[in-house]
């Protein structure tokens, strides 16, 4: 019973960081070397509100996975990269992201984009 619930306080203290529609994409988005724009990430999205985006941002921050670098300029510059935490969860991802992608194909099914829709 004790190990169940270590695994269950192990997987919300999973859910809390990467929950949600926008985190993992973000961190997807990120995962490349050099820094990125607000706009970058928010065209890269699509479909992401202001304010879902900015929340969802901030509890990267806030949970040590990215950092914002704010210039003082005008007009303001912000740029968001993967801290050295955020950069050790890339191979979670990528196997997370592989899985996914089988199960995908198994079911032939994608709701997310148009690309895949007839995988």
């Amino acid at each position: 019973m004790e190990k169940i619930n270590e695994e269950l306080c192990t997987l919300r203290y999973l859910s809390k960081i990467f929950g949600g529609k926008w985190k993992m994409p973000i961190i997807c988005i990120l995962s490349s070397q050099e820094p990125k724009r607000y706009s970058v990430i928010k065209r890269k999205l699509k479909d992401v509100t202001d304010v879902m985006l900015a929340q969802s941002l901030k509890e990267l921050e806030i949970s040590g996975l990215i950092e914002r670098k704010q210039y003082n300029e005008v007009p303001p510059r912000v740029e968001y990269s993967l801290t050295q935490k955020g950069k050790s969860t890339l191979t979670f991802l990528s196997v997370a992201a592989e899985w996914a992608a089988n199960d995908m194909k198994k079911n032939s099914v994608c709701q997310f984009c148009d690309k895949c829709a007839s995988i």
